[in-house]
């Protein structure tokens, strides 16, 4: 993980009752229990390690409309606004920037792709438009290659996840929630078919609610108690470097690179035109659910056949609730970085824009990622085990919409007026 990950002291005391149990410290859990604390809800948020420790930390930042599917800029949309609101709300920085994104476009082809994205997202208003080369040169000098043109979208940013996350969990606590680290859920309670409690590792609490937002995790949760979730894993791996002067402050993606500004004056870069995808049994179960995904990303996946396998078949499928759980022998995702794909995007960029020649590695890490079919996630009340609600799933785009997201999903939990329509996040699409 990130050595920049800030961690927060939390309680130790397991109450026996809540009203609602949140499985999973990350910014979507987190974002669930601090809406429930504002609304004066019990809440206890159960991590299995440290808060923000897998995905919620090791992401990018970006904070996007841009290239989203249409179905979810309203999500996207009620982010930003939340987003912008965050620091006084929970009376914290998170380093959010309102500072623009750009997708670069290599030839016409590209381009033409960012163009029908335009139309079909054209409704909302949201003020994205393509730039010439010019305007691309305008905004990010001292380039070494000639773009097609790009999309920009000027009201999208960043934020920094290796505060984002523990800062809402700070503020969820003074205002009511519970929240413990290092401690596992093994699975659900259930009286006449309806979820009535949770077993960790530690002991039993009862509640009336469960949001399940555990991440990579959450298949393997679901698949003990007989429930199918769809999700397969990627790693993405990312370079922080030291503070640099560089080109721009806005975000930018090119075709086999990306980089965005960090709060401490480097840049965080990837090498945003492949990722890894490490084979599991998974993939024997779900891959004719990916097949068009495959076809038309092929060349984006660097598969890989490795100890990964052997790990994953480790880890039991079904377990009791006396049995330790898979989530107690591995306590965090933590995939061993690319490094062959950390050295391939700075050649790309330094090509690209060779003020980062300079650049120097401060630290390199790699996430897991847990990717549905249609790459959008899962939020949604669970009808086959009522008082269980799922938000996971968000295909490597959460972290700009998981304040949102987490919100969506206490309102369903609740049975509050929804923040945004969640049909497009049903569980049952699949």
């Amino acid at each position: 993980m990130t050595k920049m990950l800030e961690t927060i002291h939390t309680s130790k005391q397991m109450p026996k009752s809540t009203t609602v149990v949140v499985i999973g410290g990350g910014i979507v859990g987190v974002a669930a229990a601090l809406t429930l604390a504002e609304r004066d809800i019990p809440v206890v948020l159960i991590e299995k390690d440290q808060i923000g420790c897998e995905q919620s930390s090791r992401n990018l930042g970006w904070i996007r409309k841009t290239s989203r599917y249409a179905k979810d800029i309203p999500l996207a949309l009620a982010a930003d606004s939340i987003w912008a609101s965050m620091p006084e709300r929970i009376d914290s920085p998170v380093g959010y920037r309102r500072e623009g994104i750009m997708f670069l476009a290599k030839d016409e082809a590209q381009l033409g792709l960012y163009d029908e994205w335009l139309k079909s997202v054209a409704g909302f208003k949201l003020g994205s438009r393509l730039l010439s080369t010019a305007e691309i040169d305008q905004r990010v000098p001292g380039g070494n290659k000639k773009w097609a043109g790009a999309v920009y979208t000027g009201s999208d940013g960043y934020a920094e996840p290796a505060v984002a996350t523990t800062a809402m969990a700070r503020a969820a606590m003074k205002k009511g929630a519970v929240v413990l680290q290092n401690t596992a859920v093994r699975t659900l309670v259930t009286r006449a078919g309806k979820v009535t409690g949770v077993v960790t590792e530690n002991g039993s609490i009862d509640c009336d609610q469960v949001i399940l937002a555990g991440g990579a995790g959450s298949r393997r949760f679901l698949g003990n108690m007989g429930i199918k979730l769809s999700t397969l894993p990627l790693i993405c791996s990312v370079v922080r470097t030291s503070a640099i002067d560089g080109p721009t402050l806005s975000a930018v993606g090119g075709p086999d690179f990306s980089f965005r500004k960090h709060q401490d004056g480097g840049y965080i870069i990837t090498q945003r035109g492949a990722l890894k995808a490490p084979l599991t049994l998974d993939h024997l179960l779900l891959g004719y659910q990916y097949l068009d995904q495959l076809k038309n990303q092929r060349n984006f996946l660097r598969i890989a056949l490795d100890r990964t396998f052997i790990e994953d078949l480790k880890l039991a499928r079904r377990w009791s609730s006396t049995s330790v759980s898979p989530f107690e022998k591995v306590r965090v995702n933590n995939p061993a970085t690319v490094t062959e794909l950390n050295q391939e995007a700075m050649q790309n960029l330094r090509a690209a824009w060779p003020a980062f020649n300079q650049a120097q590695i401060a630290e390199a890490w790699a996430g897991l990622i847990d990717v549905t079919p249609d790459s959008n996630p899962v939020i949604d009340n669970i009808d086959a085990l009522p008082g269980l609600t799922v938000a996971t799933g968000f295909s490597g785009h959460g972290f700009g919409t998981g304040p949102a997201a987490g919100q969506l999903a206490a309102d369903l939990a609740t049975n509050a007026s929804p923040l945004v329509d969640p049909s497009p996040y049903r569980f049952d699409r699949f």
